[in-house]
């Protein structure tokens, strides 16, 4: 199990598992919790990269940042550093 603490959005705390290099498990603590939620069930069995391709650069109103995006560098972050 992962854990990364995001910068610059709403919640608090990502978790989630990667089985090689797919995405499992992902629970955000904080934030928007139905949307959050969704995430979490889209992403789940996609690979590290198809999810940071879709995620990557998503901003949330006037930051430049989203929980979506932090999520992509959590996940790509954790895949560095099982390589």
């Amino acid at each position: 199990m992962y854990e990364f603490t995001p910068r610059g959005v709403c919640s608090r705390k990502i978790e989630f598992d990667l089985d090689g290099n797919v995405v499992r498990s992902v629970k955000f603590t904080g934030g928007c919790d139905g949307n959050l939620k969704a995430i979490g069930k889209l992403v789940e069995g996609q690979t590290v990269e198809q999810v940071a391709g879709l995620l990557r650069g998503n901003t949330c109103g006037p930051r430049r940042t989203s929980c979506a995006d932090q999520l992509a560098m959590a996940l790509e972050g954790a895949l560095a550093q099982n390589s």
